[in-house]
């Protein structure tokens, strides 16, 4: 199994997100990690597709956007001339699943689904045949200064476990307090993409930082 990082943007200067996208580029993030959040579904507001199109002049990475919004049908085309390589969205959200997801693929973007913590993994066991990836959130969305949830391991066990049962490959990403202490915790569970913030945009040596969660992570395989 290959971990992959990718840094999450909400934790970086937004003042010099150009830079900071292009130094985790070349310290080795496999991707970048864009959180959009719409003030309803979540109770915050981050950005939408036009810093999204501005970030992609001064980005090559594979964008991995995290659509935490009400209605992501309404917006997937938007982010999709953005820039997005993969679009996740909650299977909470207002709109048919099944929907998005086709949506989605239509435009050749990878599709992925994510649940809140409360969420029982059974929620998206119906679309994990559709899809690309799964997210499984270790914080509650929205809100900053959480702690790992461990008690959600069992979730990714459960959607690991029924992919494998109906031979369908998938990834399986994490994101909500991930650092070297919880990286192998999530990958000994049966993640293999790893969502970090603050345990590396707050580092001064970002290639040690992305280095050491790797190595963390894959001690656990």
């Amino acid at each position: 199994m290959e971990i992959r990082i990718s840094p999450s943007l909400l934790s970086a200067d937004f003042a010099r997100l150009g830079a900071e996208a292009q130094a985790m580029e070349n310290a080795g993030a496999d991707m970048l990690h864009i959180d959009v959040m719409d003030g309803h579904f979540v109770p915050n507001i981050s950005y939408g597709p036009v810093v999204m199109r501005s970030l992609r002049k001064a980005s090559s990475m594979f964008f991995d956007t995290h659509l935490m919004i009400s209605e992501p049908l309404r917006y997937i085309e938007d982010y999709v001339k953005a820039g997005a390589g993969l679009i996740t969205f909650h299977v909470e959200s207002d709109d048919d699943p099944a929907a998005v997801i086709e949506k989605i693929r239509s435009f050749g973007v990878h599709p992925a689904i994510s649940l809140k913590p409360k969420t029982p993994a059974e929620a998206v066991f119906p679309y994990l045949a559709s899809v690309d990836m799964v997210l499984v959130m270790t914080v509650e969305p929205g809100l900053g200064g959480q702690s790992f949830m461990e008690d959600m391991m069992p979730q990714i066990a459960a959607i690991k476990n029924e992919a494998a049962r109906i031979g369908h490959p998938l990834d399986i990403q994490v994101d909500g307090g991930i650092d070297e202490r919880t990286a192998p915790i999530a990958v000994g569970a049966g993640a293999n993409i790893l969502v970090a913030g603050s345990s590396l945009f707050h580092q001064a040596d970002y290639v040690s930082a992305i280095r050491n969660l790797r190595m963390a992570a894959q001690a656990a395989l």
